[in-house]
């Protein structure tokens, strides 16, 4: 990842230039080292059987492409291995029974801010909360006075009810409306999976006090996300903690939102898609000393043994790279005792039918250490560079949860070239020149530069899969951080059709997208005296914040480098998401891109 501390951000959509012959490809000394043991012992997703062993690593390989042989594993650096820690195993329903009635643990009900009005008698003036507190005595609105609770947004009160058919009753603020996008339902549903945690409860009802505030178009959307809230947020990754916490939350049942087959089969795709999400987070949370190269590609291969009905599973090594003339992603990867691979997963429906090729291409840098333009000083975050194979979590997140939904129609690449960027002897140096697999040959004026030499490969590897749509997703720059944020990513695209895709498919996520331009005057910085380009630009133009209050919003950092391997004829999104990657406050992995992902496929599959 380059950080806005050693880089600028500038990008450009520039003009093609004329082709020049390819220059011989530099032969890189690498170690043949063995990968460290895999990186769980279990797939992270519910009910899933149990993983494959590295014996059986890309077993499924076809695509006329060498698999890479899978070595021994060695002992993790420091000893240190994942604790095996089940994941959250929830069973949802959806019903339509008088909340009153339920029995159970404790009952959550979701209130606005209108909902807690009162009369001149003072009692609530909302029907549920009316007989719910005469059910309990006036209870509820004695203990909603006294903790100040208003039914604002993140406002959490719980009682506990001896002699009720449910155990406690949790009120939980909404704000001023009831959830109409998917990501405040989300939020609910972290909501009831926190007060669920304090109480220990195994099962649990969520109800609207005012469930006509719900639009009927938004219900089956509301149930998915409550649901798939519920998992994310009573999940916690302790694999690498002496001790975890067990989960007793086992049931919940959504009331009010409807019944029936429907609503079902939405559950049952938050749950499918919440085990994605928990893979992605599982793998940008493991440290680089566990999560190698090697450990990555048989993690995702394991996604390939586990849906071998749609999944098979490529491998490339170094010497078929080099065969691919793929220089330039050879040339990141050049330091590494752990060899690089290049890993490509590639779904297709079991009926066959395929009627739209996508791909999904994500950046697989296991650890980023700047290279010889090493990370230094405040800001650079070297100690988080685990995470800057996050674009890959979220391919392979998405390919896990794919796996399990089946869609039809489509079939997917998923492509990653994984490697480390570090210091050695046979490391890129500043000034080298790297020539990608399509010819073209890049300057490289910074090795901190090193995800889009990297991700230039893979884009050319993509178009030659036949594919119509190109995604890639890479934390590719700090200074997308600086102008968005730590929870927005940015998007880079030439083709409207594609944005408005994913606008779409965001809005049912609740992922968080600000599309920036690809401005071509700014080419003129990423010319080269020797090469056919250089890999990052001058300092002018990098603050995007800066820009888009002058109505010249720059781009960033040499995005038109990715146009250079992307064919004219295949759409094609680049997302930065080096902001929401990584949740600072709670020091963990989000799983971003995932959700976003499968709707995107989804739409297309449709």
């Amino acid at each position: 990842m380059a950080t806005a501390a050693s880089t600028s951000a500038a990008a450009v959509l520039a003009s093609r230039f004329l082709r020049r012959s390819p220059r011989p490809l530099r032969r890189l000394a690498l170690s043949s080292r063995a990968p460290p043991a895999a990186l769980s012992a279990r797939p992270s997703s519910f009910h899933c059987p149990a993983p494959l062993g590295p014996q059986q690593l890309g077993h499924r390989a076809r695509m006329g492409h060498s698999t890479a042989a899978a070595a021994a594993p060695a002992p993790a650096l420091g000893l240190t291995k994942p604790n095996a820690v089940e994941p959250p195993q929830i069973t949802f329903s959806a019903k339509d029974v008088e909340f009153s009635e339920w029995k159970g643990d404790i009952l959550a009900v979701a209130v606005t801010e209108k909902d807690l009005s009162k009369d001149s008698a003072s009692k609530f003036e909302n029907a549920v909360l009316e007989k719910l507190d005469g059910q309990l005595g006036g209870l509820l609105s004695e203990v909603a006075a006294e903790e100040d609770f208003t039914g604002k947004a993140g406002q959490s009160v719980v009682l506990r009810l001896p002699g009720q058919g449910f155990k406690r009753v949790g009120l939980i603020g909404l704000g001023q409306n009831a959830p109409s996008t998917a990501a405040a339902s989300r939020g609910l549903g972290e909501s009831v999976a926190s007060i669920a945690k304090a109480a220990q409860a195994s099962s649990a009802a969520i109800v609207f006090a005012s469930p006509s505030g719900i639009q009927e178009e938004f219900k089956l959307t509301a149930a998915a996300t409550i649901a798939s809230g519920t998992v994310l947020g009573l999940y916690e990754d302790s694999r690498y903690k002496s001790e975890s916490k067990k989960v007793h939350l086992k049931q919940v049942d959504l009331i009010g939102l409807g019944s029936g087959p429907e609503v079902d089969q939405k559950l049952k795709y938050a749950n499918d898609l919440a085990s994605g999400v928990i893979f992605g987070r599982e793998l940008v949370n493991s440290p680089a000393n566990v999560l190698t190269p090697a450990v990555l590609a048989e993690e995702a291969s394991k996604i390939a043994s586990t849906y071998s009905d749609v999944f098979t599973a490529t491998i490339l090594d170094v010497e078929k790279c080099k065969e691919l003339k793929m220089g330039s992603y050879l040339a990141v990867a050049a330091a590494s005792a752990n060899p690089p691979h290049f890993i490509h997963l590639c779904y297709k429906p079991a009926g066959g039918n395929v009627k739209r090729k996508l791909a999904i291409v994500g950046k697989g840098l296991t650890f980023d250490s700047g290279g010889y333009n090493i990370k230094t000083g405040p800001g650079c975050s070297i100690e988080l560079m685990k995470f800057d194979m996050g674009g890959s979590a979220a391919v392979f997140g998405a390919a896990k949860a794919l796996g399990q939904i089946k869609p039809p129609g489509v079939e997917v690449h998923f492509i990653v070239a994984a490697c480390e960027n570090m210091i050695s002897g046979t490391g890129m140096r500043p000034g080298d020149i790297v020539t990608a697999s399509n010819g073209k040959t890049i300057e490289v004026n910074n090795t901190d530069a090193e995800g889009r030499l990297t991700l230039a490969d893979a884009l050319v590897y993509a178009c030659n899969q036949g594919v119509e749509k190109i995604v890639d997703l890479a934390t590719l720059t700090g200074a997308c951080v600086v102008a968005l944020g730590p929870s927005i990513a940015g998007i880079f695209t030439p083709s409207d059709e594609l944005a408005k895709e994913i606008s779409a498919a965001s809005e049912v996520s609740g992922e968080k997208f600000w599309r920036l331009p690809l401005e071509e005057s700014y080419w003129e910085s990423m010319k080269s005296g020797v090469a056919d380009m250089v890999n990052t630009g001058g300092r002018q133009g990098g603050s995007i914040t800066a820009a888009l209050f002058l109505k010249q919003s720059s781009v960033l950092m040499a995005l038109v480098l990715f146009l250079q391997y992307v064919d004219e004829k295949v759409q094609w999104m680049h997302i930065d998401m080096a902001g929401p990657v990584w949740n600072d406050k709670k020091r963990t992995a989000t799983g971003f891109g995932v959700s976003t992902l499968v709707e995107w496929v989804l739409k297309n599959s449709s």
